[in-house]
């Protein structure tokens, strides 16, 4: 063998042996410098990457809080909702457990990716929503198969539930997905993204109070993703109850009777504020949201001509009409221009400069008093109050009233109308006031623009004596476990520009229009009740349209008003009525006005 070793066959083996242990001594070197580099330089990262592989942090959501109505009864819910998410990391091969998926719940496996290539891509660590609410039926198949889908989770969330879908829908609101301008605003600092926040009326304005604190469970995972054992767990803190001054019955009733038309019905408590209904038509599903609105669903909202998106109670203005009548007979006396000894005779029409300013009775009504001009609504009378006035002693006393800025409501976008002066003329439209436009302006019409719930918060006014409450929703708070956090208590605003003296005037007047026999507002007495009001009937085009053209066009008829409050004696309700286009308000408005008050005291309800 040493013979072997010395020959030249030897000598080419000895080297072939020494390179060949001097490769391997070099591998060695560069798996140890290697395992150094790994362990001794980067270990810590690589541990903290391991564990982080092994340990999730996933959030618990909060119970939203409830919201009840004014007598302890659930308007809005919770109810679990099942959500099918995957972590695409976790889901390898990402193609196969989409194709299994797919086969288990027909959700197309285009649709999938596209959502994970939306939210990250294939490699991304982060749960991506597949599909919201999937229901039982798809639950099913996915539970059974969980070994076989890797990455692919359930996830049990809290979903609002709208008990009685479209009742108080412009109130009570509903929820949306937050978008990334909102995360952004860092006013939702425990938001993320798939997260549902309010987006419209109360839910959005209480979402401090109703989303409560979020929650996390800390878990240990195989490498499949799926959960092997809870490790720490923080509880949700669930959110606050909120209980309404609503009352749901007078709100059913106020919508059924507006079903069909556009408009808009407030009721409040004079001696309070509370608002007991608010109701705006048309009206819509709040669940439809919540759920996730289709284009198609969204665009027919958004197209359709009675704007149900928009919250008629706050948002929308219209001329108060002769209801205005009740500010100019307070500026009227305040102002002693008139009192209650002060005639003018009514003709049909009142000759002003070189125009004629018509009367709605062409007849004329005689000779006419304060009590007589708001039970009647003489238009002539109250030509000649503007005329004594002029538009900027009548802005005072309107704005003095509460109209021409927002009631304080707590709903989101309410609109402050418009009380024109001289000054807002010149600097709006570059133009002078006129004179004779003073006249239209002490009827209601001109460019005075008013809410529904101003109407509201202005008979009540009257109604109680002449407070001027600030409207509110909100009656109470209640933690999860029934203590009661906050109560809310009338605010006072300010009061009437007008003494009790004057005030029983303009009160006379507005019992006359229910109760006399020529009164505007006879169809909304109440047998038993003694109901006070004003009708209103707010033109949407000019008089020279003509009466029969007016009447074919639907979008150029006159829209109906009529405010009320009953009982007289001690008033509990003060209403508020509009219907666009409905015309005449003593003959569409007054009857809904009376059929809610009849609601609410208890009284049986005529359908005529």
């Amino acid at each position: 063998m040493s013979g072997y070793l010395n020959s030249p066959d030897g000598d080419w083996f000895n080297n072939r042996l020494k390179g060949t242990m001097f490769f391997i001594i070099i591998a060695f070197f560069v798996i140890l410098v290697r395992l150094f580099y790994l362990q001794m330089i980067h270990g810590e990262t690589y541990r903290e990457l391991s564990t982080n592989n092994r340990i999730r942090l996933q959030h618990l959501p909060p119970s939203r809080g409830l919201i009840y109505d004014s007598q302890g009864d659930l308007l809005v819910d919770n109810r679990p909702a099942f959500d099918l998410l995957v972590v695409p990391r976790d889901a390898k091969p990402l193609d196969e457990t989409l194709a299994r998926l797919s086969s288990l719940t027909g959700i197309p496996v285009a649709e999938m990716r596209g959502r994970v290539v939306k939210k990250g891509g294939e490699n991304s660590s982060r749960s991506v929503v597949l599909k919201r609410d999937i229901g039982r039926d798809l639950l099913a198949p996915v539970e059974v198969h969980r070994f076989d889908l890797p990455g692919v989770i359930v996830k049990v969330r809290p979903k609002r539930y709208y008990l009685n879908p479209g009742m108080a829908a412009h109130l009570l609101g509903y929820l949306g997905e937050i978008n990334t301008r909102e995360i952004a605003s860092g006013e939702h600092p425990e938001a993320s993204v798939g997260d549902f926040i309010g987006k419209f009326g109360l839910e959005k304005v209480m979402e401090p109070l109703l989303r409560g604190a979020q929650g996390g469970r800390q878990v240990e995972v195989d490498v499949r993703g799926r959960v092997i054992r809870e490790l720490k767990r923080v509880e949700a803190d669930p959110g606050k109850n909120i209980y309404l001054t609503v009352n749901t019955a007078l709100q059913k009733r106020a919508e059924a009777l507006l079903k069909g038309d556009v408009g808009s019905v407030v009721a409040l408590d004079p001696q309070s504020g509370a608002v007991l209904a608010m109701a705006s038509s048309p009206t819509f599903d709040q669940n439809d949201f919540v759920s996730g609105l289709s284009y198609a669903k969204w665009n027919s909202l958004k197209n359709n001509p009675g704007r149900p998106m928009e919250n008629k109670a706050t948002q929308a203005m219209y001329p108060p009409a002769s209801i205005y009548k009740i500010v100019s007979s307070i500026a009227a006396l305040e102002e002693k221009v008139v009192d209650r000894r002060t005639h003018f005779f009514c003709s049909g029409q009142h000759a002003y400069g070189d125009r004629i300013y018509r009367c709605w009775k062409r007849v004329g009504h005689g000779t006419t008093d304060m009590v007589k001009a708001i039970s009647q609504s003489c238009d002539v009378y109250f030509y000649e109050v503007g005329e004594r006035l002029g538009v900027d002693r009548l802005a005072f006393y309107a704005r003095s009233c509460g109209l021409g800025s927002p009631t304080g409501v707590e709903l989101a976008g309410e609109a402050s109308g418009l009380i024109p002066t001289a000054e807002w003329k010149r600097r709006k439209l570059g133009r002078n006031w006129l004179s004779g436009e003073t006249l239209s302006l002490a009827i209601g019409q001109s460019y005075n623009l008013v809410t529904p719930i101003q109407m509201a918060m202005l008979i009540a006014s009257v109604a109680n004596g002449g407070t001027i409450y600030q409207p509110y929703i909100l009656g109470k708070v209640e933690a999860a476990g029934g203590a009661v956090v906050t109560t809310t208590h009338p605010v006072v605003k300010g009061h009437l520009p007008a003494s009790k003296k004057n005030l029983a005037l303009v009160q006379k007047g507005l019992w006359g229009t229910v109760n006399s026999r020529k009164g505007t507002g006879k169809i909304a007495s109440i047998q038993g009740v003694t109901v006070a009001g004003k009708s209103g009937t707010a033109q949407v085009v000019s008089k020279g349209w003509g009466r029969s053209k007016k009447r074919s066009i639907r979008k150029f008829r006159d829209h109906a008003w009529f405010v009320a409050y009953a009982p007289v004696e001690h008033p509990t309700i003060a209403v508020a009525v509009i219907v666009e286009h409905g015309e005449g308000g003593s003959t569409k408005a007054a009857p809904i006005a009376r059929k809610v008050i009849e609601t609410y005291l208890g009284k049986e309800v005529r359908d005529d």
